[in-house]
């Protein structure tokens, strides 16, 4: 199989000149059954007139039996000649359409094998590309995705940056002037950037309930700050709870 396979890939034949070659092949078949019918209606022709030729009682040409004999012999051996050079005519032309067959037979067979082995190059290539084009596709959305997520962090961590700035830990404020220097709050205050992590990672794990309870550790300042400019929202039932806005929505 393989070694008809360069054939096609170097000098392939078009399947409209393959077409056209098979049915030239069958006509020359087709002519050559033609003159073999032709030749058996000879033999049957010869054949009945061999028989009429029996039937017949012969013209007494001479009543010497050698004269008679001689041309029996020489007519018998004229018919022979003629019979033996059809018979041979018509056995050198099945042989030769007996090879004919054959090789068009095994020229089919060769052709199917290579029509087979294409139709699975064909569907080797079509899977191929299928894959490639997935593959393709999930390496870019795995592009854009590493570039907003490279984005975001970026975005985070300059937040940080300005909120770590211009918004310290409370405790570094002058939130403490009312407190005696010796007097340490009962819950650890967090920053404003870390309120805003949590508001973020509530909104963006749970959006259908993205409320954040606020609790000892959420200075009032800023919690104030962040719904005044309508960063945050309250519960509308709750007061003790409040949700970041979704700008995204």
């Amino acid at each position: 199989m393989a070694e008809y396979l360069p054939e096609i890939t170097n000098d392939s034949v078009c399947p409209v000149d393959a077409k056209e070659e098979l049915l030239n092949e069958c006509e020359s078949i087709w002519q050559k059954m033609e003159e073999l019918s032709l030749l058996i209606t000879r033999v049957k022709a010869l054949q009945a007139e061999y028989n009429q030729w029996q039937k017949r009682t012969p013209e007494i040409i001479s009543n010497n039996p050698e004269v008679l004999l001689a041309l029996g012999k020489e007519e018998l051996q004229k018919t022979k000649n003629d019979l033996e050079m059809v018979l041979s005519t018509v056995q050198s032309k099945n042989k030769q359409l007996e090879e004919d067959l054959k090789r068009e037979q095994q020229w089919q067979e060769e052709q199917e094998q290579v029509v087979d082995a294409l139709n699975r190059i064909e569907e080797e290539m079509k899977t191929q590309t299928e894959q490639l084009s997935r593959k393709r596709a999930l390496q870019q959305l795995q592009n854009k995705m590493s570039k907003v997520k490279s984005y975001k962090e970026g975005l985070l961590n300059a937040l940080g940056e300005f909120l770590g700035e211009h918004f310290p830990i409370p405790e570094k404020g002058g939130s403490t002037k009312k407190k005696k220097s010796f007097e340490k709050p009962a819950v650890e205050l967090i920053t404003l950037h870390e309120i805003l992590e949590i508001l973020i990672h509530k909104l963006m794990s749970t959006p259908h309930d993205p409320y954040v309870t606020i609790n000892d550790s959420f200075w009032p300042p800023y919690i104030e700050l962040l719904l005044r400019y309508g960063i945050a929202l309250r519960h509308p039932e709750d007061p003790n709870r409040m949700r970041l806005e979704a700008f995204h929505m």
